[in-house]
């Protein structure tokens, strides 16, 4: 009987353990993990209680736990972690329930409460609306605890910048028994305004106090200019940065200290800075060591600073930079260029060891498109001027990047190379930040030249013809356009594709319809209508040189001339069509043709109307032009610009029509002159334009506030003259160049550039009021 009970023993434990192994996942003895087995406890029902404000469908879409999955411990952990991770609770747990059918698991979730109300208590110097715009929790919103800790120093922040640098912010939440809302209320403890009244600098000997100021950010009271606000932390700031300024200079032993003295009523702060200089060190010997590959002379070229001279760390830093460029330029990408500074007691000096290892030349990989969610790969590979197989060359990538930031396609482009199993090959990874190509954009505009003007544009400059429904990837330029206003009407409709056919040749269409009124300051003595359209060609010779081929065909008619006018404008009125070839050459080094900064855009172009392609016109024109930008300093740019232009009729055509000659004064071309007012007129004292043109401009424009306001300063000169000789002429009334110069502001909105400016003329004008004339437009941005 023992031996029949213990063996039905052993056999309920056996069942037993079958049932409990199979009611569970087993877990792996090694890493602990949990594993599925074919009879684990799959889950039936996900269910969420607690929750009221946020929806339970929200909840649900949120877990990636669903019912007919295998119930696992580890995987309630996550999801925990997963609902917390929303910030929508401040508690969650979940309970489950075992069935036949399966697992039921429910979590419950307790809900931060709703910010119903928002209040500032203690804040006098700073009213509540404005303080409320320095905060990220918003009324209507659930309580997040990490975003009121940023609004406290948001407003303590705030206050500081009024020179409330002792104020104390805390914050305290009440709740209501008849609400499950409550009300957020922040304590302001102003303390004492602080004013810096006066800023000492002592013991600086090498270096002007008012070149040290120029550093800090720490200003006295000005006015209502400058709030003379003490930060501590701002000012000890201040004191690093002077210090570091000394060090680039060859102090190197430099310290700085300050003291601050308080007004009896403690209110005012007097600032003292003193400066202990020491020893200036000056550069001693300049070595060049380790693995070149290059002869060390073309090294030695690229370091700037000499022996004898301060011990400048900015100039120093400079010509590591300078190094570094040269090795990555010839495709030494993994160079190091190391630096030592050892002082040398015989000498009294700093000698400078510049420790290179070229290591090997590396070579392009694949190239890795990133980021381009609507742009195809090809358009920005075909903007590259790096290829696969090929040497890096810095230069070449430099290049690449500008050519993809001119598409205009991108707000951000980034290179990054990644190693490979080859030590000798780099990836290229090529990361794009998309930014907004289409625009549907309507609204009014007002300049002194064509006052009031409405306008509607459809445009979308990254077109694609061929992807229905999106139209956007390929790269083309499509522009729909209707202009209103009171001196001009005009409607144009553009296409242009790149790359036609995926051949790097360009191709574009115009249609157009544009009419000037003779009104107000315009400088149109009658009315001009034209109609047309053109086909274009062009192609990339190189980088930077490109041509073109235009074929235009239009109708123009003029009208309502004034009865005093010459016989010869007279003669214009009707009628006439033109048909004309336009050949023109380009050469383009900008590094940026929205905003650009350097580099050279100049070109020519050589005109035919009638003759051998028809028409009722015959002339020709020729058009040179050429502008130069410099960086003098960071943000600041010289502008200069030259063009000339000749004009011919040939063909039993007596003169070039007026609406084909040269104009020239206004804000596009002299300033300080009435719009097309420089150049002949005819006995009635009207602008008629001429067969020739000369003007060159000069512009330096500066930042004044960050990016969205410019000044500028310009000089002007130039003239318009009936025949080519005239240009040589320099006196007369309408003889001569006109010079004009004078300053103006640009200013970045929403709706599209503001530009004013204000020129004054330097020359007599046939007889004209010497004045200056303003120049102001408001329009949008192309």
């Amino acid at each position: 009987m023992k031996k029949v009970f213990l063996s039905g023993f052993v056999l309920v434990m056996v069942f037993l353990f079958s049932y409990s192994a199979s009611a569970q996942p087993e877990q792996d003895t090694v890493t602990g993990q949990e594993t599925v087995t074919e009879t684990s406890k799959r889950i039936s029902t996900v269910q969420i209680k607690g929750n009221k404000s946020v929806s339970t469908t929200t909840i649900i879409n949120k877990l990636k736990l669903k019912p007919g999955d295998i119930f696992l411990e580890s995987a309630l952990n996550k999801e925990l972690k997963r609902l917390y991770a929303t910030g929508y609770f401040s508690d969650v747990f979940v309970e489950t329930e075992v069935h036949a059918e399966g697992v039921i698991v429910t979590f419950v979730v307790v809900e931060k409460p709703i910010v119903e109300k928002i209040e500032f208590r203690g804040n006098v110097r700073i009213k509540s609306p404005r303080l409320s715009q320095e905060l990220s929790v918003k009324e209507g919103t659930l309580l997040d605890f990490n975003l009121l800790s940023q609004d406290v120093n948001a407003i303590k922040i705030r206050y500081v910048e009024e020179g409330y640098s002792k104020v104390g912010v805390d914050y305290e939440i009440e709740t209501k028994p008849d609400t499950e809302g409550v009300t957020v209320v922040f304590l302001v403890n102003e303390g004492q305004s602080l004013k810096i009244r006066s800023i000492k600098i002592e013991g600086n000997e090498n270096l002007a106090s008012s070149e040290i100021e120029k550093y800090m950010a720490t200003k006295t009271e000005w006015w209502f200019i400058r709030k003379g606000a003490f930060d501590e932390e701002k000012f000890q700031t201040d004191l690093d940065r002077i210090a570091t300024v000394y060090r680039s200079k060859g102090f190197l032993d430099v310290r700085v200290d300050s003291t601050v003295e308080y007004s009896p009523d403690g209110q005012d702060i007097h600032l003292t800075i003193l400066v202990d200089e020491g020893k200036e060190y000056t550069v001693g010997e300049i070595s060049v060591i380790g693995n070149l590959a290059f002869p060390e002379n073309e090294i030695r070229e690229q370091i700037k600073i000499k022996s004898g001279t301060a011990f400048d760390f900015q100039k120093i830093k400079g010509d590591v930079d300078n190094i570094r460029a040269f090795y990555y330029d010839k495709g030494y990408m993994d160079a190091d260029i190391g630096l030592r500074h050892k002082y040398n007691s015989s000498t009294d000096r700093m000698d400078l060891i510049y420790d290179i290892q070229s290591h090997d030349e590396i070579y392009v990989g694949r190239i890795n498109v990133i980021g381009n969610t609507k742009t195809k790969d090809k358009i920005i590979r075909r903007a590259l001027r790096v290829y696969p197989g090929a040497k890096y060359d810095g230069k070449k990538l430099k290049r690449s990047k500008e050519r993809i930031y001119n598409l205009g396609f991108f707000e951000d482009v980034y290179f990054e190379t990644t190693p490979t199993d080859r030590k000798d090959v780099n990836d290229l990874n090529v990361t794009v930040k998309e930014t907004k190509t289409g625009e549907l954009s309507f609204g009014g505009g007002y300049s002194s030249i064509d006052a009031f003007i409405g306008f509607v544009q459809i445009r979308q400059r990254n077109f694609d013809a061929m992807d229905f429904p999106t139209f956007t990837g390929a790269g083309q330029d499509l522009t729909v356009r209707g202009e209103i206003g009171s001196a001009r009407t005009n409607y144009f409709l553009s296409w242009t594709d790149p790359w036609v056919l995926d051949y790097p040749l360009l191709f574009g269409a115009d249609l157009y319809r544009q009419e000037h009124k003779k009104y107000g300051l315009s400088g149109y003595d009658y009315n001009e209508m034209r109609f047309g359209g053109s086909a274009r060609l062009g192609k990339e010779l190189t980088d930077e040189l490109s041509t073109g081929l235009v074929y235009n065909l239009e109708e123009v008619k003029i009208s309502d001339i004034p009865g005093d006018a010459s016989e010869g404008l007279k003669a214009e009125l009707g009628t006439n069509t033109l048909s004309r070839l336009t050949w023109d050459l380009r050469y383009d080094t900008r590094n940026n043709k929205y905003s650009p900064s350097q580099g050279w855009i100049s070109g020519m172009s050589l005109e035919n109307a009638g003759g051998f392609i028809g028409g009722n016109r015959a002339f020709v024109k020729g058009y040179i032009h050429s502008s130069f930008y410099y960086s003098i300093f960071e943000g600041i740019v010289l502008e200069l610009k030259a063009r000339f232009g000749l004009a011919s009729s040939y063909a039993g055509t007596e003169d070039v029509p007026v609406y084909e000659r040269f104009f020239a004064g206004g804000a596009a071309t002299i300033r300080g002159y009435k719009e097309r007012a420089v150049g002949p007129r005819d006995s009635a004292a009207l602008f008629i334009g001429g067969n020739a043109l000369a003007i060159g401009n000069a512009e330096v424009t500066f930042p004044l506030f960050k990016d969205l306001l410019k000044g500028a300063v310009f000089y002007d000169i130039g003239n318009v003259m009936q025949k080519p000789g005239d240009l040589f002429k320099t006196s007369g009334g309408g003889e001569g160049y006109k010079m004009g110069f004078g300053a103006g502001v640009r200013v970045k909105t929403p709706i599209g550039p503001v530009k004013l400016d204000y020129g004054y003329p330097l020359s007599e004008n046939h007889g004209d009021k010497k004045e200056g004339q303003f120049y102001f437009s408001v329009s949008h941005g192309f």
